[in-house]
């Protein structure tokens, strides 16, 4: 069953997203046609998500104005306009908000193909909080666009991850969504830190577990990524 609560992670100074983002928050970039922050949702709808908790800082009264005319989820804004809490710290903040049934939580810069149906229903299918805090959501380095790193994790058959570290690559990058059970970041201070580690801590304790894709993933983190999104998007497009 697909969790009826998301966060979407919108608050990012979206610096590395410049000029596009001297006038407006990065989740409000458009690609193809469609901003940010829409893309995530129309995902996190399309899996039977219906609440989106949606973090702002930057450009916050923007951001929050467009979000709030979405009809078709429910949108609980976690303000975070007085202190950037980064990815970590931003759950953390909103962790009155969330609930304690497990939850999708989205970054809000990919954007990806699903050739085999909902890859989020799919993730959130496979998870079972009495093993494991956190299921991410990995894509194969030679299907991606945007990212430019060695890959973050390496992946067992029973979908166990473990961290790259010094190896100087990996098969699997994380691709900016995950299952997690909320209660995993209820030790955590009330402040700025990484969702990485949490995730440390979880693969320490062999709750940490991937899930592949199974498609293509376009890591929209830049002005020239968003232009190879769109040439993508736009070739994968069905003739009119």
């Amino acid at each position: 069953m697909t969790p009826h609560t998301a966060m979407v992670l919108a608050a990012g100074l979206g610096t590395r997203m410049k000029p596009l983002t001297d006038d407006r928050p990065k989740a409000l970039v458009q690609v193809s046609g469609r901003v940010l922050v829409d893309h995530v949702l129309d995902r996190l709808v399309a899996a039977g998500v219906r609440r989106a908790v949606v973090n702002v800082h930057s450009f916050a009264d923007l951001l929050e104005a467009h979000v709030r005319r979405r009809a078709d989820i429910e949108i609980v804004i976690s303000d975070e306009r007085a202190q950037l809490m980064e990815t970590g710290g931003g759950v953390r903040q909103a962790r009155p908000l969330l609930g304690n049934d497990p939850i999708i939580v989205c970054n809000i810069d990919s954007v990806w193909e699903e050739p085999y149906g909902s890859a989020l229903a799919r993730l959130a299918e496979g998870f079972d909080s009495t093993r494991m805090g956190a299921r991410l959501m990995l894509a194969a380095m030679n299907a991606q666009l945007g990212y430019d790193g060695d890959g973050d994790f390496f992946m067992d058959e029973a979908g166990v991850l473990s961290f790259r570290d010094a190896l100087p690559h990996t098969p699997w990058a994380y691709m900016g969504a995950q299952i997690i059970d909320p209660r995993i970041v209820d030790e955590e201070p009330l402040k700025p830190f990484s969702f990485t580690r949490v995730w440390r801590r979880l693969a320490r304790e062999g709750r940490l577990h991937g899930a592949p894709l199974g498609g293509y993933w376009m890591h929209v983190g830049d002005p020239d990524a968003r232009s190879e999104a769109e040439a993508r998007l736009a070739s994968a497009a069905p003739s009119p």
